[in-house]
């Protein structure tokens, strides 16, 4: 009889709380919660309704299409700058009124680096902040049509950011040697220094602004990395996200606690 288990199978086995646990899921498992997450979903339904429209306003395709090498050099960038200048930066969480965005956004994913659901942002965020990078450049070479386009080259480049993104996190050890290359590279933005290696398949904006470092022993560990800097001392200075949370940040997830501690914690 053939071993296959259907990826659906044992879901709730690897699930914690409302999120899949992406520490103990395989890539078959990947693959089925990856296309069948609602985030995900919106994310094809838009590229399809954003194509259209590219399509539709089109005049000239040749000049429809020209928005897509341009939205392609310049959105990693995009992210790299919100990344580090405006995720891992600390107004956000000062503030009352975005400390539940920063939270959400950001906060929840470095405090527990394997659940799904807080590693994809919330397309109420992502959507627009989108929009706002890449059809005012498309608008620019080719009106309404260029938009569309570049918003649709966007929400490809998201998806597959969002894919590599889970791989990076999965309990997985890849054969492609450059995919093994990237996960290693943000494993170590997530659990040695936050300061650096900002992308998840580009790490050319590292390279080029200093951020970018390859092995642990490259730079001392920081001791921030689970938490961002909002740490006990800063969460009775700006106690929203804590409230927010329920309980003070964590130094390290919930996963890299003895089983025992975790078994008195549950």
């Amino acid at each position: 009889m053939s071993n296959f288990k259907a990826p659906w199978r044992n879901m709730s086995a690897i699930r914690t709380g409302r999120s899949f646990d992406l520490g103990k899921m395989n890539l078959q498992q990947l693959w089925f919660a990856y296309l069948t997450y609602p985030t995900i979903l919106l994310y094809f339904a838009l590229i399809v309704v954003s194509a259209w429209a590219a399509l539709h306003f089109s005049t000239a395709l040749w000049a429809t299409l020209i928005p897509v090498p341009v939205v392609i050099v310049v959105y990693p960038l995009a992210w790299y700058a919100i990344h580090r200048f405006i995720l891992h930066g600390r107004w956000l969480y000062r503030n009352h009124w975005t400390a539940s965005l920063w939270k959400r956004i950001h906060f929840d994913h470095h405090q527990d680096p394997h659940l799904l659901d807080v590693l994809f942002g919330s397309p109420l965020n992502t959507v627009p902040t989108m929009a706002i990078i890449t059809m005012p450049i498309g608008g620019l070479i080719a009106g309404w049509s260029g938009a569309f386009c570049a918003l649709s080259t966007a929400l490809i480049m998201t998806c597959i950011y969002e894919f590599f993104h889970c791989i990076q996190h999965l309990a997985y050890k890849p054969r492609w040697k450059w995919v093994a290359d990237i996960k290693q590279l943000h494993v170590l933005h997530h659990f040695h220094d936050e300061d650096g290696n900002y992308g998840i398949t580009n790490y050319v904006p590292d390279r080029l602004f200093s951020s970018f470092y390859r092995e642990a022993r490259d730079r001392p560990r920081s001791k921030h990395v689970f938490n961002l800097g909002y740490d006990v001392e800063e969460a009775h200075r700006y106690p929203w996200v804590m409230d927010l949370t329920g309980s003070p940040p964590r130094d390290r997830p919930d996963g890299a606690r003895p089983a025992a501690d975790r078994n008195r914690a549950t």
